[in-house]
């Protein structure tokens, strides 16, 4: 399979960019990589590889651009002519670190989307005490969102779940304020009903002070509610590694300790970090493409390409077309 990816974008561009197609070059032998950016920025990190190409851009999406004009206007970007090789059919699925919006926008100018997907979700899969993780979506494509476009969202994140994440009933939750039935605004009352009329192995509300206990496989909400709860948990999980190391750096007792702990302090980081779990896939479209984090390091963007490759190898966009399609 044929991956695009941009060289340029995030905070770590293009070194980590670099350096994460180049270990997953290495651990998966059925990718191969076209790499945008500038030639002269990504040389000092390249390694050649013969399954990997890349594609000179004199033109990078920078965080700061219009998202709406940012792809139409800067053709010669890294991010557009990923986005192109994807639309022309040269590559199956594209990964960008970079502007959200942008990307997003790019998506569904370039690539457009599935028929009969009234509304693209933005979906990424986050870490659980248990270390198994749940999917959410929305998370930030559509701040607004109707019912059916909830219950779409909890089709497309069931297949996910069931082609990439191998759950062969995924349980799927709806974010609410509480668990009863009856519980929430007149959106969350709405798709609740409609909900319990799918195939799925609906459960239900969840709260969200449930959903690093592994509540659900799949939790679904609109987009504005969706990107407070994903920051919430990034920078609740970033404050409570903060106040360990302080903890634990607070005197010569507590540096033993933590030497001690060493092991398991690793695993608790390991189980919080976002970098194993890949990037943002943007479900609904014709193509996998996938939003690694701003800051992603080369560990994270390995994981994205993974998520990336893996939808591809399940077909994942072919089962979501078959189901939503009205034909």
């Amino acid at each position: 399979m044929k991956l695009a990816i941009d060289g340029m974008g995030g905070d770590h561009a293009p070194k980590a960019i670099v350096e994460g197609v180049l270990l997953a070059l290495e651990d998966f032998p059925n990718i191969e990589v076209q790499l945008y950016g500038h030639q002269q920025q990504l040389q000092p990190f390249l390694k050649e590889h013969d399954r990997l190409t890349v594609i000179h851009c004199e033109e990078v999406v920078e965080g700061e651009d219009d998202p709406a004009r940012a792809v139409r206007r800067k053709k010669d970007s890294s991010m557009a002519k990923m986005l192109e090789a994807v639309e022309e059919g040269r590559a199956d699925a594209c990964l960008s670190a970079g502007n959200t919006g942008a990307l997003m926008a790019g998506g569904l100018f370039k690539i457009g989307r599935i028929e009969g997907v009234s509304r693209p979700a933005l979906a990424t899969t986050l870490p659980t005490i248990d270390g198994k993780g749940f999917l959410m979506l929305d998370l930030g494509a559509n701040s607004d969102a109707k019912p059916e476009n909830i219950v779409q969202y909890a089709i497309m994140g069931n297949i996910y779940a069931q082609k990439v994440r191998g759950i062969e009933k995924p349980r799927v939750g709806l974010l609410n304020i509480g668990t009863e039935e009856k519980k929430g605004n007149e959106l969350t009352k709405a798709v609740f009903g409609q909900l319990k009329e799918t195939d799925l192995n609906f459960i239900g509300n969840v709260e969200a002070r449930d959903l690093l206990n592994n509540v659900a496989d799949v939790v679904v909400t609109d987009g504005f509610t969706g990107n407070m709860v994903l920051k919430s948990i990034e920078g609740t999980a970033g404050a409570i590694m903060s106040m360990l190391k302080d903890a634990f750096m607070a005197s010569s007792k507590t540096k033993i300790s933590a030497l001690l702990m060493k092991n398991e302090l690793k695993n608790l980081k390991g189980k919080l970090d976002y970098s194993e779990h890949g990037g943002a896939a943007l479900f609904g479209l014709q193509a996998p493409v996938v939003k690694a984090h701003g800051s992603s390091n080369a560990r994270a963007i390995y994981s994205a390409i993974r998520q990336a490759s893996i939808m591809v190898e399940h077909d994942v966009v072919d089962v979501i077309k078959t189901t939503i399609s009205p034909n």
